[in-house]
């Protein structure tokens, strides 16, 4: 058996499971019916009326990491990377690590010339280019214990004090620009120890979870608050409400934790030759709907939050399995109502922990990225682009009836409208086509 076989193999024994629930998810959740009315200034109806919707954003959220902003070692590497992130995606996740934003105590780096820190760009920056490419932010994380300052006490009250101050200076800052924060991230992982960054005494605190969130929301009343967690205690581990990830958040939620979203990560970090072995179980069409199905028992939104997948060469072969991987699993979770946002995490191979310049190519995220070393986009980038761009993706149109209504079917999101009238006068609208609302448009010619 070939290896691409044997990757694919999860795929292909239960392929009828998942095109199933693929196409029938995808029609019931990600499109919604809507109505156009067109009348006079006098109120009557228009019949006749060519409409014209082409779809210009989605409502479902899709991105990366954006940790490379004006990052890498050129200034046409760094316009690439802008364009090609705007060219394939609508949200951004930016880098909140304690210990990369203030390094110093009491010396935070929001400002947009804040002293450089590799692939931790400054907060200002990140959201005023977001805001400039009408990408949606997202906070990753306020409270992460492996990436705590070095210069933390160890002291649990001292420590809570800290993060208080932190939580609030980020609010003050940001709640009204960035919606969606992680709250915290993976507390069912080890600790660590580096000379940069190292784990705090809340590592251990049996509320840190629940404490955490009320913190969260004294500061952020109305924003979106996510709690996250690595690959393994969700898809590996699954055993459905036993799992350790799920009685963890249904402890916090009866505690009062106030969780809006269930972040999911999903990265592939097997060796080449354990890649079959090791993904197998994440590949599994059936598991994957277990799992989504059993979070969804919480009444809350699921975040796919961190992507790796990775071709392990620079050949056709491998980048092909890349992009026919991703895919199967972008397919899966688009069409589960549940999710609301799918995050691939490094997007350019190369760039994850070390020095740009040395060029890697043998990282734990191995050849993990959308985008290869020199800035081409690989075959896994346009499948990406091209899901959300062509295939989910709606231009259609229709025409009034003698009511002067119209009826039409699409992709949530935002549309842009052409009225084109009897008599060849035309007008331009927008219309935003939502899930579980009216979708009732009324325009006057």
């Amino acid at each position: 058996m070939s290896r691409r076989d044997e990757v694919l193999k999860p795929f292909h024994e239960k392929r009828g499971l998942m095109e199933e629930r693929v196409r029938e998810g995808i029609e019931k959740n990600r499109k919604s019916d809507g109505t156009v009315f067109v009348t006079d200034r006098s109120g009557s109806a228009v019949p006749g009326v060519t409409v014209l919707l082409r779809q210009r954003s989605h409502e479902f959220r899709y991105g990366a990491n954006l940790f490379l902003l004006d990052e890498l070692e050129t200034e046409e590497k760094n316009e690439a990377y802008k364009r090609l992130y705007r060219g394939a995606f609508n949200m951004a996740t930016l880098p909140f690590y304690w210990y990369s934003l203030e390094p110093e105590r009491g010396k935070p780096r929001y400002a947009a010339d804040s002293p450089k820190y590799y692939r931790r760009p400054a907060p200002d920056l990140c959201v005023a280019w977001c805001e400039e490419n009408g990408i949606m932010p997202k906070a990753h994380c306020l409270n992460y214990d492996k990436y705590a300052p070095v210069w933390l006490p160890r002291d649990v009250s001292a420590v809570r004090e800290l993060l208080t101050k932190r939580m609030r200076e980020c609010a003050e800052r940001y709640a009204g620009r960035i919606p969606s924060w992680e709250v915290i991230n993976e507390t069912l992982c080890d600790g660590v120890d580096l000379p940069e960054r190292r784990s705090t005494v809340l590592a251990n605190d049996p509320e840190v979870v629940e404490w955490s969130f009320a913190a969260a929301r004294r500061f952020f009343p109305n924003n979106e608050l996510v709690i996250n967690e690595s690959s393994p205690f969700i898809w590996e581990q699954f055993k459905y409400n036993r799992t350790a990830y799920y009685m963890q958040i249904e402890r916090a939620l009866s505690k009062g934790a106030s969780i809006d979203a269930v972040g999911m990560q999903f990265h592939m970090f097997f060796e080449e030759r354990d890649e079959a072995h090791g993904t197998g179980v994440y590949y599994d069409p059936e598991r994957i709907y277990a799992v989504l199905d059993q979070f969804a028992d919480f009444g809350l939104p699921v975040q796919i939050t961190e992507i790796s997948i990775p071709a392990y060469h620079e050949t056709g072969e491998d980048e092909a399995l890349q992009a026919e991987i991703l895919r199967n699993i972008y397919s899966m979770w688009f069409s589960h109502a549940s999710v609301e946002m799918i995050t691939y995490w490094n997007t350019v191979d190369g760039y994850a922990y070390r020095n740009p310049n040395q060029n890697n190519r043998d990282e734990n995220h191995y050849l993990a990225g959308l985008i290869r070393h020199d800035m081409t986009p690989k075959p896994a980038y346009r499948t990406i682009s091209d899901l959300f761009k062509k295939e989910w993706h709606t231009d259609t149109e229709t025409v009034t009836g003698d009511g002067g209504a119209a009826s039409f079917r699409g992709f949530r999101g935002d549309y842009d409208v052409t009225l084109v009238l009897p008599d060849g006068r035309s007008m331009r609208e927008t219309l935003s086509l939502k899930g579980n609302a009216p979708n009732r448009f009324r325009f006057i010619v």
